[in-house]
């Protein structure tokens, strides 16, 4: 089964949340709905970023790297935008 890894930007805060899920719909709208424990309070968001992967042991690793220094040097030049170091570190698959 496929697995999607994201990154979401806080309007609230401007943080970033990295998550992954074999639902991309699904996951935004529990995260926008508040569904989301770790990001409950931190609504609304929009999705930044996205890749896509066969299965959830390669979005598993895309997303640890993500979350890494060289992670978020990709996602800064990626994204041009200045805060990566604000990054949620807890996945966002339960």
């Amino acid at each position: 089964m496929g697995c999607t890894v994201y990154v979401l930007k806080s309007l609230k805060d401007e943080k970033l949340y990295i998550g992954m899920t074999d639902n991309l719909e699904r996951r935004l709208n529990e995260h926008s709905n508040g569904k989301v424990h770790s990001t409950k309070n931190r609504i609304p968001f929009v999705l930044l970023y996205h890749e896509d992967f066969p299965n959830r042991k390669e979005a598993s690793r895309r997303e640890i790297f993500l979350k890494s220094g060289a992670g978020h040097k990709f996602l800064k030049d990626k994204l041009n935008c200045d805060n990566i170091e604000n990054v949620e570190n807890k996945s966002g698959l339960k």
